[in-house]
């Protein structure tokens, strides 16, 4: 069973940093990506960030230039370093493994519970 627990969230003034980890049961790069979402209070869940296991990256839109994705697979931890934090940035941040078994077999997505993000003005 897979486990994937977050950590590091917590209340931020704007334009201040976080750094997330996201520690998994397994090797992180046995999974086809690691992920990192976000979801604030009343809207959809947002692909923020996402990393995989060639250690390809690619940031959100919205987050681009403030946040990065990285990888230690010694400590199977996925982190998410967000720098100059806004208060739109506020959600829970989740984060996700999904695993292919080949390119014939559905998509297996494992979940956190989450850690929240709040970003004062």
């Amino acid at each position: 069973q897979v486990q994937l627990v977050e950590s590091g969230g917590g209340l931020v003034q704007a334009g201040g940093s976080l750094r997330l980890s996201c520690a998994a049961s397994g090797s992180i790069f046995s999974f086809n990506a690691m992920c990192w979402y976000r979801q604030a209070p009343g809207k959809k869940r947002e692909l923020v960030a996402n990393i995989n296991k060639g250690g390809s990256t690619d940031i959100g839109h919205s987050v681009k230039g403030r946040f990065t994705i990285s990888g230690d697979n010694a400590k199977s931890t996925v982190y998410l370093q967000m720098n100059s934090l806004k208060p739109e940035d506020t959600a829970v941040y989740y984060c996700n493994a999904r695993y292919q078994y080949s390119d014939y077999d559905p998509w297996l997505d494992y979940w956190g519970k989450g850690t929240l993000v709040t970003v004062s003005s």
